[in-house]
């Protein structure tokens, strides 16, 4: 697994900074199944992030975890 917002391995490094700014702030820049960068587009409504290989995520999906 990869971390969402800076694509480095989770096993690795410490992350809490990282999931902090996803939950509040930013939304995912890197997938994390694959570490790709995503298409990353910001509205007033929410966000939307698409990874080439593993498809769409969007703020409401991360609302609802």
């Amino acid at each position: 697994m990869y971390c969402s917002f800076c694509g480095g391995d989770t096993a690795t490094g410490d992350h809490e900074h990282c999931r902090s700014r996803l939950s509040r702030i930013d939304p995912p820049r890197y997938c994390a199944q694959c570490a790709r960068r995503m298409v990353v587009q910001v509205d007033p409504m929410g966000w939307t992030a698409r990874c080439s290989r593993h498809g769409e995520r969007t703020s409401a999906e991360a609302a609802q975890r």
